[in-house]
C-alpha cells in the first residue's frame, strides 16, 4: 500500500474549508437578495414549506454522495437559521434606522470572559457594531446605566434551561420605562477552571456566580470538603482564581473565558443539563418597530386583582384570538402583600390585526396592562422534515 502523505492531505483539507467559507460567504449575500426581493412583494421571511422541501431534496442528494441525513440536516438547519437571523436583521435595520452599524455604549453584568458579555458579542454581530464597554456589577445597576443614558443597550440573562427563571431580572422589569428590543440565546458549557496544574480531588474552593452554581448542583453535591465562593458576575470569579493561582480553588466558566484569563479547564460539561442555554434580553429606552413579515415575540406585564377565575379569563382572550402564549411567570406587587404580576410571552406581532383585538379586550379586564416591547422571536427553530 501507498503510503499517505498526511501534510498533503491537510493541505487539501484546508483548500477545502477556504473554498467552503467563500462559498457560505456568497449563499449569505444571495439571503440578502432573497430578503429584497420579499420586501416587495411583503413575503414573510420564515418559508416551513420552503424549508422542508429543501431538507428533503438535499438529504436524498447527501445520500447518493454517502452523508447521512442526520448530518445534512445538522449542517443545512444551522445555515438556515443562520440565513433567518440574516434577513430579520436587515428588515429590523430597515424598519429601525437608528439600528445602524455603529459603536454602541453597552451594559451588562460583569466585564470581558461572562456568559453577558458573550452575548453582547452576538448581538453586536447582528449590527454590524462595535462596543463601548459599560461592565456592571448589578443588574440594577444595568437598568439605571440605560435609564440614566449612560449605556444605549442593556443585554440581561433572563432566564436558564436549568436554573430556570432570572427573578432579580423579572422584578427590575416591573418598574423599568425601559423596553424590550431583541432577545438572544447563548448556549451554556460550565468547566471547572484552575489557575494551575492541580486536578479535581485537590479542589478545596470553588468560585462562581450565583446562576453557573446552580445550574451545576448536580456536580456540586457529589464534591465533598469544599467550600462554594459566590461571586457578582462570572468574570470577577474568573479574576479572582486567576489572582490566587492557588492549585486548591477553582472557578466555573466557559471554556473560552478560560482561555481569555489564562485558565486550563479540569472538568467539561459540568452542568445539569447538558442542552443548557441561557435566554437574555436587549433593553432601550425607545422600543423598536417590527415588520409584520418577522416572526415576532410580544412581551406584557399584567395584573387581574384578586377576583375568582380574573387570570383564567384574561388568557381566554389570548386564546379567542389565536395568539400563541410561550411564557408566563408570576412575580410578587411591591406593596401589595398576596397580589401576583404576570409575566406574559406570546409569538404575536403588536402591530397585528389579532394583537391589536385582544389588547382592546384585555385592558378593561386587568388592574394594571404594561407593555415591555415586541421584538423579534430568535426561538423559532426549523422543524424537521
Amino acid at each position: 500500500m501507498e503510503k499517505i502523505d498526511l501534510d498533503k492531505v491537510r493541505v487539501e483539507i484546508t483548500s477545502l474549508d477556504e473554498q467552503l467559507l467563500s462559498l457560505l460567504a456568497k449563499r449569505r449575500d444571495l439571503s440578502i437578495q432573497v430578503v429584497k426581493s420579499k420586501v416587495q412583494d411583503q413575503k414573510p421571511v420564515r418559508d416551513s414549506y420552503r424549508e422542508t422541501l429543501l431538507l428533503q431534496n438535499l438529504s436524498a442528494k447527501g445520500k447518493k454522495l454517502g452523508l447521512k441525513s442526520d448530518y445534512i440536516h445538522n449542517v443545512y438547519r444551522t445555515i438556515i437559521e443562520d440565513s433567518v437571523e440574516l434577513q430579520q436583521d436587515y428588515l429590523m435595520q430597515l424598519n429601525n434606522p437608528s439600528m445602524k452599524s455603529a459603536e454602541y455604549k453597552v451594559a451588562y453584568l460583569g466585564t470581558k470572559g461572562s456568559y453577558s458579555h458573550s452575548a453582547v458579542e452576538k448581538y453586536l454581530t447582528g449590527l454590524n457594531g462595535g462596543l463601548i464597554d459599560v461592565g456592571c456589577k448589578s443588574f440594577d445597576d444595568i437598568f439605571a446605566a440605560v435609564e440614566d443614558k449612560d449605556a444605549d443597550i442593556g443585554v440581561l440573562p433572563i432566564e436558564n434551561t436549568s436554573s430556570g427563571s432570572i427573578n432579580e431580572v423579572y422584578d427590575l422589569l416591573q418598574t423599568t420605562r425601559l423596553k424590550i428590543i431583541d432577545e438572544l440565546y447563548i448556549p451554556v458549557k460550565h468547566n471547572l477552571l484552575v489557575a494551575c496544574e492541580t486536578d479535581l480531588s485537590k479542589i478545596k474552593t470553588i468560585y462562581g456566580h450565583h446562576q453557573p452554581i446552580a445550574q451545576c448542583s448536580d456536580f456540586l453535591n457529589e464534591l465533598s470538603d469544599v467550600d462554594i465562593v459566590v461571586s457578582d458576575s462570572t468574570s470577577t470569579a474568573l479574576s479572582e482564581v486567576k489572582k490566587l493561582n492557588d492549585p486548591s480553588v477553582a472557578v466555573l466558566g466557559s471554556a473560552e473565558a478560560g482561555k481569555h484569563y489564562g485558565l486550563q479547564s479540569i472538568r467539561a460539561d459540568v452542568a445539569n443539563q447538558k442542552d443548557n442555554q441561557t435566554r437574555f434580553i436587549v433593553v432601550a429606552r425607545e422600543p423598536v418597530n417590527v415588520p409584520l413579515t418577522c416572526a415576532a415575540k410580544n412581551s406584557l406585564i399584567l395584573s387581574v386583582g384578586q377576583r375568582p377565575g380574573a387570570l383564567v379569563d384574561a388568557l381566554l382572550i389570548f386564546k379567542k384570538y389565536n395568539i400563541s402564549m410561550c411564557k408566563i411567570e408570576s412575580r410578587p406587587i411591591k406593596g401589595r402583600p398576596w397580589e401576583e404580576m404576570f409575566y406574559i410571552d406570546v409569538t404575536e406581532n403588536l402591530q397585528s390585526e389579532a394583537m391589536q383585538s385582544a389588547i382592546k379586550e384585555l385592558k378593561p379586564s386587568v388592574s394594571d396592562y404594561t407593555e415591555l416591547g415586541c421584538y423579534v422571536n430568535r426561538s423559532s427553530h426549523v422543524e424537521g422534515a
